[in-house]
């Protein structure tokens, strides 16, 4: 039962948004152009009660679309009497009709054709009759048998003339019954909203966080995602059916991509339905993704970024950006491809926060199982040629400018990104399979990923170098300037900081190890202990101030998170100066390479309020600040 109240939940509300979507549609203003009246009296008259029609029927749908669940079910049962009403006044209307034609008004019983066509139509009104009863969950039968008036008519062997009356009234008689309970439950919906509203009082809602909460409790209960998801696919199919059924050959060479732009994204309601199928189909892809490297475990390891949430908010915001809904439909083509090329490099972006760690975990771990290696393999594989195809095809169709830039080096940094994997997983199997480990395994694993990073950071800053050259000299423009300041934010000044944080470190780190004193055989014979951060024996090591022992490589990967001695924790201090005098050269190349970049580009920076002064002589490196001498 849990279940089937979850479908109907959904498939009852989609009708109203199909409603919603057909009223969008409509072009009420080009409907009420073309009208004739008499005078202009009643030209406006005729506006007027055709733009309320339009204002109400939006409110209806809405009012039924949040209605609770026992309500939409209650409407729907009496949406459906009401049809079975109208077939029955159907049938009695045909069946006069027929007894119009065949002429014959003696007693029904006394002629075989007139005798069959009575039992056929009364067994019909009788069938009818029980349903509207039985929908309306009650035994008054009667009730809903106004439609048979006709018949017993002529079994009386009522005169032509007379069936017809009798028709009308019965008629009139049923529209009677349903004006009256329309005035009757007139007022439903206020009572339904009043309730509402006492509900919300008695919540107390006042804070942010029960609006929240709220909020996201009536999400849940009217299953958003899944609505419009559904509902996307039902106008999807429809479309597509109507469009097959037709003959029209422009449809046929424009295919389902036409069907998909120009009709299934052209209002609000299913733009948002394509938004969580977006999702949807991001997700699945995700889960494929994780199912294929670790199998149904990996799947229960939901992490909240690979939801498809940002693939769905992405097409969103850039559909709503840059005016997706107003644009004719190859327009809309034209651009829902691109934007759709964003989407796809995104999900692979997240495929790729998926595969590294999978990859580098069976590399380290010395896994010899050629199935997980084979799946993993393959997966880089893909990961590291489809961006490279999307791409190539991307810059076929269109010439090459700062958004097409944009486009095509989103793929070469996730091709970028899989080739630094790649061969740090190439680096553990060859390790894996020497006889001795490689002791500098660290240092080469750094600069593989050292190398990796400059490339993304060349091409971000390549990107940023070139929309700035477009927006100083070319076409300028709001949207461009606002995507190359975040662009350059996120791209590049965080990765910048980023590897030169890491670098400082590691220097650091370096620098410690080298001004440690090396031990000797001696000394370690008289130790006699194994290194306490890996547990291994120690042919070689370090001695810290504080008198303790390690290998050089552990104590540097320490020193990478900490600065401190594992056993004691005191500081290890490094040599004062060597660092101090290189970050001051860095420094000094920084503003020279400013000072080169205003000679050539002449850009006023005193007016952007660039100041290359300012607290620069207190560096942050290691968790002390040391000053730049």
């Amino acid at each position: 039962m849990p279940r089937l109240e979850e479908l109907a939940n959904v498939a009852l509300r989609v009708p109203s948004i199909l409603v919603l979507d057909l009223l969008y549609k409509c072009d009420i203003e080009g409907l009420t152009e073309h009208l004739k009246a008499k005078n202009e009296d009643m030209l406006f008259k005729y506006k007027y009660v055709i733009w309320n029609m339009y204002y109400i029927g939006h409110l209806i749908n809405l009012v039924v679309l949040v209605l609770p669940l026992r309500h939409i079910v209650t409407l729907y049962l009496h949406i459906l009497a009401a049809l079975l009403l109208y077939m029955g006044h159907q049938i009695s209307k045909d069946y006069v009709r027929e007894e119009l034609q065949y002429g014959y008004e003696g007693a029904v019983y006394l002629d075989s054709l007139a005798f069959n066509r009575f039992v056929s139509a009364m067994t019909s009104q009788i069938i009818l009759s029980t349903l509207c009863a039985f929908l309306m969950k009650t035994r008054k039968v009667w009730l809903f048998s106004a439609h048979m008036l006709p018949l017993l008519a002529r079994l009386c062997a009522a005169p032509h003339a007379t069936l017809l009356t009798v028709n009308t009234f019965s008629m009139g008689l049923t529209g009677a019954g349903i004006a009256v309970f329309l005035l009757s439950n007139l007022f439903v919906p206020y009572r339904l909203a009043r309730a509402a509203y006492s509900e919300l009082l008695h919540l107390e809602v006042i804070e942010l966080y029960r609006l929240l909460a709220v909020g996201i409790s009536l999400w849940n209960q009217f299953a958003v995602p899944v609505l419009f998801s559904v509902f996307w696919f039902v106008l999807f199919v429809v479309q597509l059916c109507s469009d097959t059924m037709s003959a029209s050959a422009s449809a046929t060479h424009q295919g389902i991509m036409f069907f998909l732009v120009s009709e299934c994204c052209a209002t609000p309601y299913s733009l948002l339905g394509l938004t969580f199928v977006v999702s949807y189909l991001a997700l699945g892809l995700l889960n494929l993704c994780k199912f294929y490297l670790g199998g149904y475990a990996a799947v229960q390891n939901e992490n909240v970024m690979h939801r498809g949430v940002t693939e769905g908010v992405t097409l969103l915001l850039l559909a709503l950006q840059t005016g997706l809904l107003d644009m004719q439909a190859l327009q809309r083509t034209f651009l829902l491809s691109i934007i759709l090329f964003i989407v796809v490099t995104s999900t692979l972006q997240s495929m790729i926060e998926i595969t590294d760690p999978v990859i580098l975990a069976l590399g380290a771990s010395r896994n010899r199982s050629l199935w997980k290696h084979f799946r993993g393999l393959s997966m880089c594989l893909l990961l590291l040629v489809f961006p490279v195809f999307m791409a190539y095809k991307i810059s076929q169709f269109f010439h090459m400018d700062f958004w097409l830039l944009i486009l095509v080096s989103s793929c070469m940094l996730t091709s970028l990104q899989v080739t630094g994997t790649m061969l740090i997983y190439s680096l553990f199997m060859v390790e894996l399979f020497r006889s001795d480990p490689i002791d500098s395994l660290d240092e080469v694993i750094y600069w593989v990923n050292a190398v990796s990073r400059v490339l993304e950071f060349m091409v971000a800053l390549c990107v940023v170098a070139y929309g700035t050259w477009e927006s100083l000299f070319g076409e300028w423009s709001w949207m461009g300037a606002s995507v190359i300041i975040i662009h350059s934010y996120f791209n590049v000044w965080l990765r910048a900081q980023s590897g030169w944080r890491s670098f400082l470190l590691r220097q650091e780190a370096a620098k410690k190890i080298n001004s440690l004193p090396r031990a000797t055989t001696q000394q370690l014979q008289q130790h006699n202990d194994v290194c306490s951060i890996c547990f291994q024996e120690m042919s070689s090591a370090v001695i810290t101030y504080c008198g303790h022992f390690f290998h050089g490589n552990c104590l540097r990967k320490w020193l990478y998170v900490q600065e401190t001695c594992p056993m004691c924790h005191q500081t290890v201090r490094p040599t004062p100066s060597t660092l101090k005098i290189t970050e001051a050269i860095v420094y000094c190349m920084l503003l020279a390479l400013l000072l080169a970049v205003e000679m050539i580009t002449r850009f006023p920076w005193s007016r952007c309020g660039l100041e290359l002064g300012g607290d620069h002589n207190n560096t942050r490196r290691g968790g002390r600040c040391c000053e730049i001498s």
